[in-house]
């Protein structure tokens, strides 16, 4: 039996730099095996069906073959179609009525608890918010990513040491969703 997954490749196609065609991946992921692939966007979303339940397997597996084809590592972070409809539906902001530019979800490797951000004065960057998730925190920046100083904040290399991390825009949350649907 096979499971829909998303494979959320961090830092490609940014600026010209590490490049990743969709083309290749999508070839990559069929030489490796899995089905039902496709892409979105350019800045490295694959969805794919495969056999095996293992993420942090298909992660690894995936970030090897991308080197050997690519010549450069890309963190990968690989998550079922029900953990992403699961972090989709446990939002605690009200993503119905925010603009999709508003509102980002980060996805990590592990669990992140709380006290890893203890440290951070949240109540300076209102009207800017972010809540913890399972491993994902969701970020409301209501001037957007690009102006947003919580976000600066939250990617302080203090905060993130240890954690691969990457950050998708709500519409790219909700497509991974629908594209992963069994």
């Amino acid at each position: 039996m096979s499971t829909m997954y998303a494979a959320l490749l961090r830092g490609v196609n940014v600026s010209g730099r590490r490049r990743v065609p969709m083309p290749e991946l999508r070839e990559v992921l069929g030489e490796l095996g899995h089905e039902d692939v496709a892409t979105y966007l350019q800045s490295g979303n694959a969805v794919f069906s495969s056999a095996s339940g293992d993420e942090n397997s298909l992660a690894a597996e995936l970030e090897q073959a991308i080197e050997a084809r690519f010549g450069f590592p890309v963190d990968c972070l690989v998550r079922s179609a029900g953990y992403l409809a699961a972090v989709a539906g446990a939002c605690p902001f009200p993503a119905a009525e925010l603009e999709a530019r508003q509102l980002h979800v980060t996805y990590f490797d592990k669990p992140v608890d709380a006290a890893r951000f203890a440290a951070l004065d949240a109540e300076a960057f209102r009207p800017e918010e972010f809540r913890l998730g399972a491993r994902a925190l969701y970020l409301y920046a209501p001037d957007g990513l690009g102006r947003s100083k919580l976000a600066v904040a939250l990617g302080r290399p203090a905060l993130t040491r240890g954690l691969v991390a990457t950050s998708r825009n709500w519409n790219t949350v909700v497509k991974l969703v629908e594209m992963t649907r069994d």
